[in-house]
């Protein structure tokens, strides 16, 4: 089992920053990346890595990146440029060793959320 634990949420003025960070404990994970909820909304897919390669939605790419600090085991997800339409509640997620971002597998392992509240 894998508890992910994600901090870094809090509320800022549009077109400011804000990091996301995300600790995994327990076994190993392979693909990790976030996914946001806002409410009324469906969720949405952010962003994902692993060794190879990184992934964004179009709604965010040149805006945020996503990196892990391995030495640290920590996910991390530096948004810059923030938007109103980016508040929501945001999740890390992870799945099992060997399945890799390319993969149509499900997340096997989601955090509890940390919200982003962006202000016009």
């Amino acid at each position: 089992q894998v508890q992910l634990v994600e901090s870094g949420g809090g509320s800022v003025q549009a077109g400011g920053s804000l990091r996301l960070s995300c600790t995994p404990s327990g076994d190993s994970t392979d693909c990790m990346g976030w996914f946001r909820q806002a409410p009324g909304k469906d969720r949405e897919r952010v962003a994902m890595v692993d060794s190879d390669n990184t992934w964004y939605a179009d709604s965010v790419k040149g805006r945020f990146t996503i990196s892990k600090d391995n030495a640290k085991n920590t996910l991390f997800l530096q948004m810059n440029s923030l938007k109103p339409e980016d508040t929501a509640m945001y999740y890390c997620v992870a799945r099992r060793p060997g399945y890799r971002c390319n993969s149509a597998a499900e997340f096997h392992y989601w955090g509890q959320g940390t919200q982003v509240t962006v202000s016009s």
